[in-house]
């Protein structure tokens, strides 16, 4: 909707300031271009330094879930990889899941779950020295989950009903 959509100040996020230290940014857009001159002086437009965010935010999130990787398995490769996994595909994903979760309601309760479970999971075998079977891991999270989406379409909220309701009409 309009009003989640506001434009936001991002002027003192980390992540911009991060880039702007390393990069000298114009205050001006260049039309498509990374790029420009600006008294002689090449600087970048405020279209590289957005890229440079979004490329930054993938790493901040492929490196946010390895505790959940190692939740499921503690093999080297496998953590590698799903977060090369992760860092390839993560944008290309985003738009979907925004849509999803924006549609079912019940999945972030679902996804906080999942990641206590995992914290617990991650307590309970390097705190308490109790192994927890990885099959028996991904059947909770895959429960988890389903159960957060089946609660979704089984309960939704009176703004859903509402919504649907004037679809009809």
């Amino acid at each position: 909707t309009e009003e989640e959509e506001e434009d936001e100040d991002l002027s003192d996020n980390a992540l911009v300031n991060l880039c702007k230290k390393v990069i000298t940014v114009s205050d001006d857009y260049d039309g498509d271009k990374f790029f420009t001159l600006k008294d002689g002086v090449r600087t970048a437009t405020p279209l590289l330094l957005v890229v440079a965010v979004i490329e930054l935010s993938d790493v901040v999130f492929a490196v946010d879930s390895i505790p959940a990787v190692f939740g499921v398995t503690t093999d080297p490769f496998i953590v590698y990889s799903s977060n090369m996994f992760a860092l390839l595909s993560l944008r290309a994903l985003f738009a979907f899941v925004s849509e999803i979760v924006a549609e079912l309601e019940y999945l972030q309760t679902a996804v906080a779950c999942v990641l206590g479970f995992i914290g617990a999971k991650l307590i309970a075998e390097v705190g308490l020295n109790v192994e927890v079977p990885t099959l028996l891991s991904l059947q909770i999270v895959a429960s988890l989950l389903g159960g957060g989406v089946a609660a979704s379409f089984l309960f939704p909220s009176e703004k859903k009903k509402r919504k649907a309701l004037e679809e009809k009409k």
